[in-house]
């Protein structure tokens, strides 16, 4: 059982903003269970019951997940008085007033950030317990090599940075592309990880895209700065409670090869 207000759950169905809905409420155009509703406030159970729109049955869904497509220039934060956040580029359709981004990448990163209200799952996918992988695209002043790619699968020391004491990092898993670029996986987010870890090794970041979040690969479809909801099966994989575990075959350092091999063929850069 899932209880939620009636205009919470209609804006959730993407019916507008949350005042809106409850004006639609209002209006007569909505049925609860074959029965005509008169208010906004109505409490109903988004999985039990039926919920129609001028006869239309609706998908009613207890939290709202859209994976967005960051820009530079945008932080990872749900407002800012100042700067630009990641939910100033969420259509208001889809907007309400839970929504916070799931992790962060830093300004001037780009690439696939969730945005949801679900706290839980958030925690789920973030906590250093379950190890979910990440995977960047990384472009860089000079080319990497084999020695860096050692170096981060057997773990290293983060250099102190902008306040952030130095930190003990796990294995990360690096391929070397061609023109200085580089595919990672991390399976942990410290403070400016992968640009401290290179700078470790005496080489700068120059850009920095996220692909995937765990089974969660950014939609090539998307356009800087554009969001969509997650597909059932999308959400669905990333409550997988086996998520985060190596399957298939694992590179010397724990991590799975197919989140690497996987990745090389996406073409959206």
């Amino acid at each position: 059982m899932a209880i939620r207000r009636l205009d919470h759950a209609l804006a959730l169905a993407g019916l507008g903003s949350r005042r809106e809905a409850a004006a639609l409420a209002r209006s007569g155009a909505v049925t609860v269970n074959g029965v005509t509703a008169r208010a906004g406030s109505q409490k109903i159970d988004t999985e039990g019951d039926n919920v129609a729109v001028r006869g239309q049955l609706l998908r009613l869904a207890e939290h709202r997940y859209l994976m967005l497509h960051k820009p530079a220039g945008v932080i990872s934060a749900s407002r800012d008085p100042k700067t630009a956040t990641v939910l100033d580029l969420v259509p208001p359709a889809l907007r309400q007033r839970d929504l916070f981004p799931a992790g962060r990448l830093d300004k001037t990163s780009t690439g696939l950030l969730l945005v949801t209200d679900d706290g839980a799952l958030a925690h789920a996918l973030l906590s250093p317990r379950r190890h979910v992988a990440k995977t960047y695209l990384v472009t860089l002043r000079e080319e990497a090599t084999e020695a860096d790619a050692a170096a981060f699968a057997a773990g290293m020391r983060l250099p102190a940075s902008e306040g952030h004491p130095p930190a003990d990092c796990g294995p990360a898993a690096l391929e070397i592309l061609p023109e200085r670029q580089t595919l990672m996986v991390l399976r942990e987010g410290k403070y400016h990880q992968i640009r401290r870890m290179f700078a470790a090794r005496g080489n700068e970041v120059l850009a920095l895209h996220r692909i995937a979040m765990g089974p969660l690969r950014l939609d090539e479809r998307l356009a800087p700065g554009e969001c969509r909801e997650l597909t059932e099966g999308e959400v669905t994989a990333l409550r997988n409670p086996a998520e985060g575990k190596p399957q298939g075959n694992v590179l010397p350092n724990g991590l799975p090869q197919s989140d690497i091999s996987d990745i090389k063929n996406f073409q959206h850069f």
